[in-house]
């Protein structure tokens, strides 16, 4: 279990402590877009909206390192007939954007979340050739040591956006090679959920994520 490589199921754990709405019917949606085109997907909401509850949901329900049968039998996905294909089922990485600029300081954001994810997914395969000149080979390389594709999460992906304006090209550029790589993205990823307060445009600079249905 790692910070931003499956980072397990406490967090979910938690959330169903307190009082719960069930906005498990979010999984349902995703489970059915993963090996699509639509398997990229973003919600831009204000805050206090429950997104991180989402993000943190999905974590639970993917993440194959940790058994979270006991945090969703209870819920509405559990009655889906795909329920138990895709539960934790894949390699997760986790990206909550606002706690990794308190990390960082913002400037070195990208080298930062590179190098940080690679360490991890090292680490939890150690037989891993991770690529020092190309974050994608390195995810490929995962992906086909594994056998599986990797779901990632990034909560408020905007978060850079808002904060750190100086940084959104070279931000905005990692998003791209992740999300509208046409070599990379289909071979690496099942699916893709983002959360935020700014709406992706479809034209302009940030359109190097247009990909996403919002």
């Amino acid at each position: 279990m790692g910070n931003y490589v499956n980072p397990g199921n406490s967090g979910f754990a938690e959330v169903r402590r307190g009082v719960y709405i069930d906005k498990s019917g979010l999984i349902k949606q995703i489970n059915e877009e993963i090996g699509t085109i639509q398997k990229l997907s973003c919600i831009s909401r204000p805050r206090r909206f429950g997104k991180s509850f989402a993000a943190k949901m999905l974590c639970a329900y993917y993440d194959k390192t940790c058994h979270s049968a006991e945090l969703f039998d209870d819920l509405i996905i559990a009655k889906d007939e795909q329920y138990l294909k895709h539960l934790n089922q894949y390699d997760v990485i986790y990206l909550d954007m606002t706690n990794i600029l308190s990390e960082t300081a913002g400037e070195k954001i990208v080298p930062y979340i590179r190098r940080k994810v690679a360490e991890e997914l090292v680490k939890e395969y150690p037989e891993l050739e991770a690529d020092p000149e190309s974050f994608t080979t390195t995810l490929i390389n995962t992906v086909e040591l594994t056998g599986n594709k990797i779901v990632a999460i990034i909560d408020e992906w905007d978060a850079p956006i808002r904060e750190v304006p100086n940084v959104q090209k070279e931000y905005l550029s990692f998003l791209r090679s992740l999300f509208k790589n046409s070599g990379a993205t289909d071979k690496i990823f099942a699916a893709a959920y983002m959360t935020g307060i700014l709406p992706i445009k479809k034209d302009g600079s940030q359109s190097a994520i247009s990909d996403f249905q919002e």
